[in-house]
């Protein structure tokens, strides 16, 4: 998967599914919050509008009652009682209607063509029995009854509150009603402004997830070209070591070749010459010259095993990493003199591959080092099985990391830490305790260096 798909699959994707998630929340809380906010609004309109109602009857309850004590006939009182009723209006659609039992129609300034019509079985939009449900609400010692009538300042139909009582020396039902267009708007207002709030929240939210993709993606391909670019400096200083090791191993071939197989098989061909001589002059000592000779040319021969074995060691392949420690230390102490003790603990049959390969160079870098820089007087070489690791360690007794600054040149630690890596090892120098020296430890996977886990 390419560095673009994992940025979009880890990080966009997720932040685009939070910013939804959050977007779907807020969504929902507004709405709620506006359907609480709606029927808030509602009930507080309809409480003051309950009320004005109800001051509007009991006003007119007492004008009503000063009738009925004035002592008039009943035809000139209801006369009386339809004026007053009529004359009460308030605003452009207040004002007092009237009905008998019957539900005949008595009182309806506003509709005057009303007066005198038998309304039972009028029902409105809703099915319900306006005029009905009207008288029974009366019958009952009155109250409030919503439905829908004809505005008449429209003359559409409208939702209506309206508050009856009942006149019970003639069995009427009268009292007076308030259209709730007010109420609705408001409550559609509360609707249009939410949908707009939650309209620009989401494209704020929309404008933040774009942002933050964008600035995500930003970053993601910006460290990519910053890994590139690091991985790239590291390849060539990889390569650039790996040109300086090859140098360095090629001119330490170049001196040995020069300064010891050259010389030797000069001095050899010189000896053989010399031999020549001496059989062309008939002298009799020329087997002296051809005896040095022949020795020269077993000390080439010597010489030549020791440049191969320094190489690549016979024994490495031959009898595995074990032996070719043990002749790696008993070469290094008869070359330099320093003690090697080599301690090779019980181990399972290893594999004779790169991986064994690699821990054999550790020791030989290590050795080296220690021959170069350490002025040691005593080594110990240790290899066993730690768990589920072979470990590798070297000690010595020299001037430790901190004097002598060895370990950065040439191969050095990196690259030999670089070596073990490779096979999922671990590398760990350290400074020696009150002893001295230093301690290098190398620890690579039994399953890397057993033959059982090569195959």
């Amino acid at each position: 998967m390419r560095l673009r798909q994992k940025i979009i699959v880890l990080a966009v994707l997720p932040l685009v599914a939070a910013v939804l998630a959050i977007a779907a929340l807020v969504t929902l809380q507004s709405r709620e919050l506006a359907r609480l906010e709606a029927e808030l609004l509602e009930e507080s309109m309809l409480a003051a509008k309950r009320t004005e109602l109800r001051h509007y009857v009991e006003l007119a309850q007492t004008s009503i009652e000063r009738i009925d004590r004035s002592g008039l006939d009943d035809a000139l009182a209801r006369e009386e009682v339809k004026r007053i009723l009529s004359s009460m209006s308030f605003g452009d659609d207040g004002y007092f209607f009237a009905y008998d039992r019957d539900g005949t129609n008595l009182v309806h300034p506003r509709q005057p063509e009303l007066v005198g019509s038998n309304l039972w079985s009028v029902r409105d939009a809703s099915g319900v029995p306006v005029i009905q449900s009207l008288l029974a609400t009366a019958q009952q010692g009155g109250g409030y009854l919503r439905y829908n009538w004809n505005k008449p300042s429209t003359g559409h139909p409208a939702d209506k509150l309206s508050y009856v009582v009942e006149l019970k020396r003639w069995g009427w039902m009268y009292g007076t009603g308030i259209y709730l267009d007010d109420v609705a708007a408001g409550a559609q207002r509360i609707k249009e402004q939410t949908s707009a709030n939650i309209t620009a929240t989401m494209l704020g939210l929309a404008a933040v997830a774009v942002i933050a993709a964008l600035a995500v993606f930003g970053g993601g391909m910006a460290l990519n070209v910053s890994e590139h670019r690091i991985a790239d400096q590291q390849l060539k200083q990889l390569t650039q070591r790996l040109v300086s090791s090859q140098e360095e191993e090629r001119a330490r071939v170049s001196r040995e070749l020069h300064d010891g197989l050259s010389q030797l098989l000069v001095s050899t061909k010189f000896r053989f010459e010399l031999a020549q001589e001496r059989l062309q002059a008939g002298r009799g000592n020329a087997a002296e010259a051809i005896d040095a000779g022949l020795a020269g040319l077993s000390e080439v021969i010597h010489e030549i095993r020791r440049i191969s074995h320094d190489l690549r060691p016979s024994l490495l392949d031959e009898l595995g990493l074990p032996a070719a420690l043990e002749q790696l230390a008993d070469d290094f102490g008869h070359r330099t003199g320093i003690a090697v003790r080599a301690a090779i603990g019980p181990l399972p049959p290893l594999a004779a591959g790169s991986a064994t390969t690699s821990l054999f160079r550790v020791a030989q870098e290590a050795l080296t080092n220690v021959e170069r820089h350490a002025h040691a007087t005593h080594v110990d070489l240790t290899l066993d099985r730690d768990g589920d690791s072979l470990r590798l360690a070297i000690r010595d007794d020299g001037l430790g990391l901190a004097a002598t600054g060895r370990l950065n040149k040439g191969i050095g630690l990196r690259n030999m830490r670089e070596r073990v890596e490779h096979h999922g090892g671990s590398l760990a120098v350290d400074q020696g305790d009150e002893v001295g020296g230093t301690l290098l430890v190398a620890r690579l996977p039994m399953a890397a260096a057993s033959k059982e886990g090569a195959t």
